[in-house]
């Protein structure tokens, strides 16, 4: 299989997992969102919706495919999405931690681009 198509599968069922368990505790008046926009393979987990009189809109996380690495830009999760994407087989030379700066993703134990 195709090393693109493989992770956008990867992502899609990592953050289908992340929806998922968060529907087993709902909040009334929020839904969880996957947003997969494989054209330009961009990955969001959103919060959307009113909770106690107030506007919900939390982007849980953001990740993007680019030059065939995962780019986490945001990660919310409680064990983060890099330990995920490593336990679903993904290189760690595969995965940058975006969120980071760029002069700091080299201290990281995953790629620096």
């Amino acid at each position: 299989m195709d090393k693109l198509i493989q992770y956008r599968q990867i992502i899609k069922n990592i953050l289908t997992g992340h929806v998922e368990l968060s529907n087993r505790f709902p909040k009334e008046g929020v839904e969880h969102l996957l947003i997969a926009d494989e054209e330009r393979d961009h990955y969001i987990l959103f919060d959307l919706g009113w909770s106690e009189r107030k506007r919900v809109r939390n982007v849980r996380v953001y990740v993007r495919i680019k030059d065939g690495k995962f780019l986490i830009e945001h990660d919310l999760t409680e064990d983060g999405i890099a330990t995920e994407l490593l336990e679903a087989g993904v290189p760690k030379e595969d995965i940058v931690l975006a969120f980071h700066a760029p002069e700091m993703r080299q201290y990281t134990e995953f790629a620096a681009a």
